[in-house]
C-alpha cells in the first residue's frame, strides 16, 4: 500500500482501499453512519463521538494513520488501548462527517488533556480547531482538573492554543468584578486556573506574552489596558463557533480502578 500514488478512504469507517473500485465496493457494505463510539455532545449539526482506543481498536489505528498524512511528529499508530479519541463531526443527510479529532491518555501523569490534536485541512481556518480545544478543556472541567497538550504541538497547534488562551483569560479578567470596598477586581492566578481548567503554567505564560504580568509597589498584578480590550471584543465578535457545556452529556471514567478490576 505504501507505493500506491493514491489511496482511497471510507470517510465513516476510515478503511482505506487501493482503487475508487475497491471503495465503491466498499461503501455498498458499510453501513457506518458515524463514528463507532458513544455520542456524548451535540449542537445543532456538530457532535462529538468518544472513541476507547481498546474497543475499538480498527478504527482507532485508521485514525492516527490518517492523522499522520497531516502531523509530522505524529507516531502513536498500533498501540491505541492507552487512548480515547474525541471525534468532532458535521451532520447532513448523508451521515456524521469527520471534521478533527483529539487524542487523550486515560491516565496521565502528567495532566495532559490532548495527547493528539488536528483539524483536517477541509476545515481548518474556519474555527473547529478552537472548538476542539474549548471541548478538551470542558471535558477537563468536568473532570475538575487542569490541563495541558502533550509537547511538542504542530505549528499551527501552538498558534491554535496560545489564541485559546489568550482568549479565554482575557475572557475571565474582563468579567472580573471588585470584591467590597476594592476599586478594582482581585482575582488570582490560581482563581483563573479553577474558572478556566487551563494549567498553571500556561496560564503563566499566556499572561507574560500578553505584557499583562507587571510589577508594582512589592507585588506583581495583572493590568488589562484598553487596546488590549477592544482587542480581544474584536477576536471574540469573529469566533462564532462556541462549546455549549449544557449540550455536553459525559461522565468522567476512574480509569486507575478499571486498571485494577482487570
Amino acid at each position: 500500500m505504501v507505493g500506491l500514488p493514491c489511496i482511497y478512504i471510507c470517510e465513516f469507517c476510515l478503511k482505506y482501499r487501493k482503487s475508487k473500485k475497491c471503495l465503491e465496493r466498499h461503501l455498498v457494505k458499510c453501513k457506518l453512519k458515524h463514528p463507532p463510539g458513544n455520542e456524548i455532545y451535540r449542537k445543532g449539526s456538530i457532535s462529538f463521538f468518544e472513541i476507547d482506543g481498546r474497543k475499538n481498536k480498527c478504527y482507532a489505528q485508521n485514525l492516527c494513520l490518517l492523522a499522520k498524512l497531516f502531523l509530522d511528529h505524529k507516531t502513536l499508530y498500533y498501540d491505541t488501548d492507552p487512548f480515547l479519541f474525541y471525534v468532532m463531526t458535521e451532520f447532513d443527510s448523508r451521515g456524521f462527517h469527520i471534521v478533527g479529532y483529539f487524542s487523550k491518555e486515560k491516565e496521565s501523569t502528567e495532566d495532559y488533556n490532548v495527547a493528539c490534536i488536528l483539524t483536517l485541512p477541509p476545515y481548518q481556518r474556519k474555527g473547529y480547531g478552537k472548538l476542539l480545544i474549548e471541548f478538551s478543556y470542558e471535558l477537563s472541567k468536568f473532570e475538575g482538573k487542569t490541563g495541558s497538550p502533550e509537547k511538542p504541538l504542530s505549528d499551527l497547534g501552538l498558534l491554535s492554543y496560545r489564541s485559546y488562551w489568550a482568549q479565554t483569560i482575557l475572557d475571565i479578567l474582563m468579567h472580573s468584578k471588585p470584591i467590597g470596598d476594592n476599586e478594582k477586581p482581585i482575582i488570582t492566578i490560581n482563581e483563573i486556573c479553577e474558572l478556566t481548567s487551563i494549567k498553571k503554567e500556561d496560564v503563566i505564560s499566556t499572561l507574560q506574552n500578553l505584557n499583562l504580568i507587571n510589577y508594582y509597589k512589592g507585588q506583581y498584578i495583572i493590568s488589562v489596558n484598553q487596546e488590549t480590550i477592544q482587542q480581544h471584543e474584536k477576536a471574540m465578535e469573529k469566533r462564532m463557533l462556541r462549546i455549549d457545556p449544557k449540550c455536553l452529556h459525559w461522565t468522567p471514567k476512574d480509569w486507575s480502578k478499571r486498571a485494577k478490576c482487570v
